[in-house]
């Protein structure tokens, strides 16, 4: 409890996964009859949460027109794993905090949304961290998904009564410190401003049990913060984009160089060698992954040329054509947080092999574009 200014303020740290905490956001919200209640979720989450919406369930070829296949795969892993816990300990994930809304519903109390839009902490993340950490944190999440270990009582005991989340976020924060910036500090900064810019001279605000201390410390501190500088995603630095067309622009010169050099014969096999090596590893990509004839043929046709432009990769070309001909249905969207965690899931489940087509159709495209640089490159000198 924190009186501030002449208004209280009661905090009510919670485990995101608990019982108890359901039970303790009620009682407390229904004891004290606060002016406003504040939640730690944005509109997305909340609608998530109480009309039981999810991101897999937004229209894939938009997905995957705006290039979000990526986001939507590290989405659906989190959600899985924490999906799994909640079954384990019987309470359906941010319960406690969709229990809050509903309880101050009732007592006719306001509602605040305080949380910072998922996606800008999710992106702001991203792009703090180096590509080494990237390639960690995505393997451990992919990592996690798979793991089916047994929960023993005292660690369900332990679990029930922290915020596993947050606890997590801090053991991330600790190997990456500026992932923690924007998962942890970030936030506690956002949520105690809006939480301050709420109506009322005594207000509840139902957060996890990690955010408290960062939260108390900001609100006693009474020290406006500029929201907009921590809502904002930073653009792509103008050298990626210099890098992203270079790439093609060298290709594209050193074949011409060959062909004005050593004759045009020459600069044709070295063309053919660079559709050939980008075509093949892709189109193995999208066999593998069991996709339809279809796409796996475009696949093979676009990497060659996919692979000259840094707007658009062979592994969206292959999900939309997937999407297209084998779209997923409602049961297999609403059963992709188990298929997710078996292997035989990935292949079964018409969503999750629209993002092993994805998946596996780049990675081809990505070793094909060096196959063939590096060859072409090396004919600039034979």
């Amino acid at each position: 409890m924190l009186d501030v200014g002449g208004r209280r303020f009661l905090l009510v740290g919670t485990a995101h996964i608990s019982q108890q905490s359901v039970d303790l956001v009620r009682k407390v919200i229904e004891r004290e009859r606060p002016d406003c209640v504040c939640v730690e979720l944005d509109r997305q989450r909340y609608e998530a949460l109480s009309e039981e919406k999810s991101f897999a369930a937004q229209d894939l070829r938009t997905v995957i027109r705006n290039q979000q296949l990526a986001a939507l795969l590290m989405n659906l892993l989190l959600a899985s794993y924490q999906k799994r816990l909640g079954m384990k300990l019987g309470v359906t994930p941010g319960k406690e905090l969709l229990e809050a809304t509903r309880a101050a519903q009732e007592c006719d109390i306001p509602i605040e949304l305080c949380d910072r839009d998922v996606r800008v902490t999710l992106r702001r993340a991203w792009g703090a961290i180096s590509f080494w950490h990237k390639l960690q944190l995505a393997s451990g999440v992919l990592a996690s998904a798979f793991e089916d270990s047994e929960i023993s009582e005292a660690e369900l005991a332990r679990i029930r009564q922290q915020d596993v989340l947050s606890e997590l976020m801090r053991e991330l924060g600790e190997a990456m410190p500026r992932l923690k910036t924007s998962l942890i500090d970030e936030r506690d900064a956002y949520l105690a401003q809006k939480i301050r810019a709420s109506a009322g001279q005594k207000i509840v605000a139902v957060v996890g049990a990690g955010h408290i201390e960062g939260m108390s410390r900001a609100i006693e501190a009474e020290q406006d913060i500029d929201l907009a500088d921590i809502e904002t995603v930073a653009p792509v630095s103008p050298i990626w984009k210099w890098v992203g067309w270079a790439i093609p622009a060298l290709i594209i010169g050193s074949i011409g160089w060959i062909g004005y050099s050593q004759g045009f014969a020459r600069a044709e096999e070295s063309a053919i060698y660079w559709f050939l090596a980008n075509s093949i590893p892709t189109g193995i990509g999208g066999l593998l992954a069991l996709a339809h004839p279809l796409t796996t043929l475009a696949a093979f046709f676009a990497a060659p040329f996919t692979s000259l432009t840094p707007v658009i990769g062979a592994g969206y070309v292959a999900a939309f054509v997937q999407t297209w001909f084998v779209p997923p249905t409602v049961s297999e969207i609403q059963g992709v947080g188990e298929d997710i965690a078996t292997v035989k899931g990935w292949w079964s489940n018409r969503l999750l092999r629209i993002l092993l087509v994805f998946i596996l159709t780049t990675l081809g495209s990505v070793i094909g574009t060096w196959v063939g640089g590096f060859e072409i490159v090396r004919n600039l000198f034979g």
